[in-house]
């Protein structure tokens, strides 16, 4: 078997620049074909499979294997189908449930990051972009949709929780009440007050080492800025509008003046984590918001100078969870086995790829990821991808659906 993935990569590795269609030989046959079915599995199953309508008109969304729903995934997960609510009234329901349960849930308890199906806690772990995700969700879904009819009052006072924790957990040390046991001391290192919002736990769900995490913090003034047109727009809200735009404002300048580090054979680049107090953490996880997914979520540009030096940093061996083997190399996570990449990250590299040549390199990677169930996992050994965690992780799937609609190439079309 390793044989076989081995000659199958290096052949497309050599011709994958110049294929149209052509046939890449070994283990997969075409290497369009094998993307294919990958794309036909995985946009399938994250609606028909992990999205359930519940007998209050919400949508719970199954992480997976875990039967639970964390916001974030939720969020992420769904927001690939947007497009389809306009044409299609079955999606269209899923969809606005998926509002609606989150909306319910971050007023059950906003500083929790996951739950299950009755609504009770099931992670109590604070983390900036569990409350970011849904209003981003919120306005991508109106936006591709116009269906005003999602703001409804129980997701207007949602947005107004989020913005009350959002402003105490930006005075963390002298306003909030919030403990974890995961934390040092129970309530996490040492900061000073940056204009960032404190966070407990890392999109990863791992506890943060420096309480102020960068990529997420780039993730709420992007999207504080939606919710302020929406509170503008929708809810005429003035207060609340000033008061998400006026956020953004003191985050973004708490991430610029705080955010970033010097580093020898680099330059400027984006720290991970930082305390306002000078420490910094240089490295990226899989999970985004990541340094990686910076202009995904629209913070600066795919051209912008200090992510591109951040960029090629965190692709790079100076990054402690960039790992690479003989069939794939990438950004992994603490929160799975050293060495091991995940395809979460994979997707979203490919998302800022500039170059067809990187491009290419990654969904070889992702094709040598499949072990016959045609998914994505969450985290694989990139010398053994039969070795992997989690069959059933809806969200790398979820993405690389989206990838492959919006990004994808004439070199990898059947």
């Amino acid at each position: 078997m390793l044989k076989m993935r081995a000659l199958a990569m290096a052949l497309a590795l050599a011709v994958f620049g110049e294929l149209t269609g052509g046939v890449v030989a070994g283990e997969y046959g075409s290497l369009g074909a094998k993307l294919e079915t990958i794309y036909l599995t995985a946009y399938d199953e994250a609606l028909n499979r992990h999205a359930s309508l519940k007998s209050d008109g919400t949508t719970y969304v199954s992480s997976g294997d875990i039967d639970a729903e964390w916001l974030r995934d939720a969020a992420a997960v769904m927001e690939p189908y947007v497009g389809l609510a306009a044409s299609d009234n079955h999606v269209k329901t899923v969809l606005r449930g998926v509002i609606a349960r989150m909306a319910r849930c971050i007023l059950v308890d906003p500083y929790a990051n996951a739950f299950f199906a009755d609504y009770r806690v099931a992670e109590h772990k604070f983390e900036v972009d569990s409350l970011i995700y849904p209003i981003w969700y919120a306005d991508r879904y109106w936006r591709a949709t116009g269906d005003r009819s999602i703001f409804t009052p129980q997701v207007q006072r949602a947005f107004e929780r989020i913005l009350a924790v959002l402003r105490v957990e930006q005075r963390h040390a002298t306003r909030s009440h919030y403990r974890h046991p995961q934390l040092a001391g129970g309530r996490g290192s040492p900061v000073a007050f940056t204009g960032m919002i404190w966070t407990g736990f890392r999109p990863s769900d791992d506890p943060a080492r420096y309480q102020y995490n960068v990529p997420a913090n780039m993730f709420a003034v992007t999207t504080l800025r939606e919710l302020s047109a929406i509170e503008q727009t929708i809810y005429r809200e003035r207060h609340d509008a000033e008061n998400a735009w006026g956020l953004s404002v003191e985050i973004q300048r708490g991430i610029e003046q705080h955010g970033t580090v010097n580093l020898k054979g680099f330059g400027k680049l984006y720290a991970y984590e930082v305390d306002g107090r000078g420490a910094a953490i240089l490295m990226d996880d899989a999970n985004p918001p990541s340094l990686l997914s910076i202009p995904y979520f629209g913070y600066t540009s795919n051209d912008d100078p200090v992510y591109r030096t951040t960029r090629r940093f965190v692709l790079s061996s100076r990054n402690p969870y960039f790992f690479a083997g003989r069939f794939a190399s990438g950004i992994g996570s603490a929160h799975t086995p050293r060495g091991y990449v995940w395809p979460l990250a994979l997707v979203m590299q490919a998302f800022t790829a500039q170059d067809d040549r990187e491009f290419g390199r990654l969904m070889i990677y992702i094709v040598a990821s499949d072990v016959g169930d045609h998914r994505l996992h969450e985290s694989f050994n990139p010398n053994w991808p039969e070795k992997f965690t989690r069959r059933d992780f809806a969200w790398p799937n979820a993405l690389y659906a989206r990838l492959m609609r919006e990004r994808r190439p004439q070199a990898v079309a059947r």
